[in-house]
C-alpha cells in the first residue's frame, strides 16, 4: 500500500524525515524515496528500491547528499515517489498513497489532447507524474487537488513539498486513509502513522477530516479546505495494515484487535465446542493480539506454537521470484514442539484472501505433530477485491478463496447471496466453512462478523468502508 512522512522545520529536516519514513516501513516493500528543500540549494531528491534491502540501508548515506529545512518521504508497493513535478503551478515534489483505478482512462483522455508521460519498460506510466497532469489542470493547488480527487476512481491522500519550503497535505475526500499532524517548538510534522513523529519528539496537533487541505511552515498551519462531512476510512487499516502502535481517527490498532478477538471468543462459546482446546495463538505478526483477546476472554491459554525468524527476512515477498518468496516463507516458520505435539490448536489470522499462506501453515502444524487445527480470521470473508487502496496483489475476485468456494458449491449464481455465505449461521454460510475446511485441512474455521469488526472498531459505521466483505461503497 504505502505510506509517507513530511517535516518544515527552523532547523535541518533530514534526521526526521530519514526517521519517520522508516517507520512505515511496513507498509511497503518495493520502493521508496526522500525529497528535502533547502533555500540554497532548492529542492533535492533521492530514489532507491528496497525490495532486497531495507529502507534504512539504502538511505543510510542521506545525510551526506541531502540538506534542507522541509522535506517529505515516501514508502511505495508500486512507483517511485516523490517525483519532482515542473508545473505551471511551480516546480514541487509530490508523493501519495491510494488507488488510481482508473488510470488508464485518465492516461489516455491526456494523451488525446496531445500531452505525454515518461513510461517505464511496457509503456506502464507512473501514476505520481499522472497525479501531477490532473493537479495541473487547477489554477492553484487547492483546485488541482480537489479536480484530481474527484476524477481518481479510487483514492488519493497527498503531500507536496514546495519549492518555498513548506508542505501542502491533502487528505483523500473520503478520508480512506489517515494524515495526522504533529507538533514541536521547532516545526511541524505530517504523516500517515502518528506514531512516527511521536518517536521523534512532536505531540499530537490533529488528524486531517475528510477532503482537507492544509498547508505546513515551521511557524504554523494554514486551512486551505475544511474537512467535508462523508467519511469511509478503511476498516482493514485496524484488522491488519496498521501498525500495532497506530491510532486512527482515535481508536488504536492494539487495542481494537484485543477487543475483536474478545467478541469473536464470546460469539463462539455460543456457536463452537471448544473443550478440548489445549492453546490459542496468532498467526505472526498481526493475528497475535487478535489472538490474546480470544485467549483472555475464552479462557484458554495462550500459547506461540511457532516463532516467525524476522532478523534477516524481514517480510516473506521481498524476494522478486515467487518461489524464493515461497521457500523463505517456509524457512521464517520455527515451531516449538511443546506447544504442537499431540495438541488441539486453535489459530486466529488477521484475515483469509487467497488461502495460500493459511494452507503451509496449517500444514506446517501438522507435519510438526499438531493433533488438529482450528482457525479463526478477525474479519468477514473477504468477498471483494478493493477498488479504493493499493493493499491487494489480486487482479481478479476470483482469486479470493471464499469467492472460489462460492463457484464451486453454486457457479456465478451462489454470487447472488454473498450475505449468506458471510453468515455462518445460515445454511450457505455452514456449506463455506464446510468445505474451506477440507480445501485448508482444517478441523473447523469461523469469522469474525461484520457487526462485531464494527463494534471492536467503535466508530460509526457509516464511517467506515467496509467494501472488501459485503461490497457496499
Amino acid at each position: 500500500m504505502g505510506g509517507f512522512f513530511g517535516c518544515v522545520s527552523h532547523g535541518s529536516a533530514i534526521r526526521d524525515v530519514f526517521y519517520g519514513t522508516d517507520y512505515h516501513s511496513h507498509l511497503g516493500a518495493h520502493r521508496a524515496g526522500m525529497s528535502v528543500y533547502d533555500k540554497e540549494v532548492g529542492l533535492q531528491r533521492e530514489l532507491h528500491s528496497i525490495e532486497n534491502s531495507p529502507f534504512r540501508t539504502k538511505f543510510e548515506n542521506v545525510y551526506r547528499k541531502l540538506k534542507g529545512t522541509s522535506g517529505i518521504g515516501c514508502i511505495s508497493d508500486h512507483d517511485p515517489q516523490p517525483l519532482l513535478i515542473r508545473s505551471k503551478l511551480g516546480t514541487y515534489a509530490l508523493c501519495y498513497v491510494g488507488l488510481i483505478g482508473n488510470a488508464n482512462e485518465l492516461i489516455d483522455e491526456y494523451l488525446q489532447q496531445g500531452g505525454h508521460f515518461d513510461a517505464k519498460t511496457g509503456g506502464e506510466v507512473n501514476t505520481v507524474e499522472l497525479l501531477s497532469v490532473l493537479i495541473s489542470q487547477g489554477k492553484d493547488f487547492v483546485e488541482g487537488i480537489k479536480i484530481a480527487q474527484d476524477k481518481i476512481q479510487g483514492s488519493a491522500s497527498i503531500i507536496i513539498l514546495k519549492d518555498d519550503g513548506s508542505i501542502i497535505a491533502a487528505r483523500d475526500k473520503f478520508g480512506r486513509l489517515p494524515i495526522a499532524i504533529g507538533k514541536r517548538e521547532d516545526g511541524y510534522a505530517v504523516s500517515f502513522e502518528s506514531f512516527a513523529y511521536r518517536k521523534l519528539g512532536y505531540d499530537d496537533e490533529r488528524e486531517l477530516g475528510p477532503g482537507e487541505i492544509v498547508e505546513l511552515t515551521p511557524n504554523g498551519i494554514t486551512q486551505l479546505a475544511k474537512p467535508g462531512k462523508e467519511m469511509r476510512v478503511c476498516s482493514f487499516l485496524w484488522s491488519y495494515y496498521g501498525y500495532p502502535t497506530s491510532t486512527y481517527e482515535g481508536v488504536n490498532v492494539e487495542v481494537m484487535r484485543y477487543r475483536n478477538g474478545a467478541i469473536m471468543a464470546e460469539n463462539d462459546k455460543t456457536c463452537h465446542d471448544l473443550s478440548e482446546i489445549d492453546y490459542v495463538g496468532g498467526v505472526p505478526d498481526s493475528g497475535t493480539p487478535h489472538a490474546i483477546g480470544y485467549a483472555n476472554k475464552s479462557g484458554i491459554p495462550f500459547a506461540r506454537a511457532f516463532i516467525k525468524y524476522t532478523p534477516t527476512w524481514a517480510r516473506s515477498f521481498t524476494p522478486a521470484e515467487q518461489t524464493e518468496r515461497d521457500k523463505i516463507a517456509e524457512m521464517k516458520q520455527i515451531p516449538i514442539h511443546d506447544f504442537i505435539q499431540n495438541k488441539n490448536l486453535l489459530f486466529v489470522d488477521d484475515s483469509i484472501v487467497r488461502g495460500t499462506q493459511i494452507k503451509k501453515t496449517v500444514n506446517f502444524l501438522y507435519e510438526n505433530g499438531a493433533k488438529a487445527v482450528h482457525m479463526r480470521s478477525a474479519c468477514p470473508p473477504i468477498m471483494f477485491g478493493c477498488k479504493y487502496l493499493n493493499f491487494s496483489r489480486a487482479t481478479s475476485d476470483m482469486e479470493l478463496i471464499a469467492r472460489q468456494v462460492i463457484m464451486e458449491l453454486e457457479g456465478e449464481e451462489g454470487f447472488k447471496y454473498i450475505e449468506e455465505y458471510s453468515d455462518g449461521n445460515t445454511e450457505r454460510g455452514k456449506n463455506l466453512r464446510k468445505k474451506l475446511c477440507e480445501k485448508l485441512k482444517l478441523t473447523s474455521i469461523d469469522f469474525q462478523s461484520l457487526e462485531g469488526v464494527i463494534k471492536a472498531i467503535g466508530l460509526d459505521p457509516c464511517k467506515l468502508c467496509t467494501y472488501c466483505w459485503n461490497g457496499k461503497e
